[in-house]
């Protein structure tokens, strides 16, 4: 990637006392920093992020409140993202799995910090920025309540490294602790391992039945 590409895909929003990065192509427009109260984000704003327009402890919290991982911050006093206290996965209506938690993403470098503790995952199989959501799923009118129907085992421990792999031509492999919360907000499944669906077609979804082999 040439720097004049970087430049296009990550932009940075220095302030003060913190700076924000927002990488494009993660970004699916979700709102939760536009519609925040506040004068961080303002739309046809020149810059449209403004750090120092608000304190350093609100910054942080709106940035933390982006579902994809699209913006991250860097602070003067080097105090980074407090780590979620689970490992939570939710899938939304219509729409991607939310992840939060200590996430280990295959590919993920660490530059791509927003990706540490929060990611939005494809599972419509359209995405061209596989394994991440683009929103084509809109485009595509993937259509999914997000109704899990398993309950998993129960969890002694709710925290740790949660793995997610994209598997060649198959599902996402999740591997460490982790809560499923449904489409509808309520407390699914629980378990240590789970394959989820990102092809679309899977009739047990979330769950991956083998579908993307036909």
């Amino acid at each position: 990637m040439t720097d004049e590409t970087a430049e296009k895909e990550v932009k940075m929003y220095p302030g003060t006392e913190i700076s924000v990065a927002w990488q494009r192509k993660l970004c699916i427009h979700v709102g939760e920093c536009g519609r925040a109260n506040d004068a961080l984000f303002i739309a046809k704003r020149d810059p449209w992020c403004d750090p120092d327009e608000e304190s350093v402890e609100r910054v942080a919290e709106i940035v933390e409140r982006c579902p994809t991982g699209a913006l991250s911050y860097t602070r003067e006093d080097k105090r980074q993202e407090n780590r979620p206290s689970e490992n939570t996965v939710h899938v939304s209506y219509n729409g991607p799995l939310y992840l939060r938690g200590q996430l280990e993403i295959q590919g993920v470098t660490q530059d791509m910090k927003g990706l540490k503790y929060r990611a939005a995952l494809c599972r419509c199989g359209t995405s061209k920025n596989t394994p991440f959501c683009d929103g084509s799923h809109t485009e595509e009118q993937f259509e999914d309540a997000g109704a899990v129907g398993e309950s998993g085992d129960t969890l002694l421990a709710n925290n740790g490294p949660l793995q997610v792999i994209p598997a060649k031509n198959g599902p996402l492999v999740l591997r460490g602790n982790m809560t499923i919360y449904s489409g509808s907000g309520r407390k699914a499944w629980q378990g240590q391992q789970a394959s989820l669906c990102r092809c679309g077609a899977s009739a047990n979804k979330p769950f991956c039945d083998g579908s993307h082999n036909r």
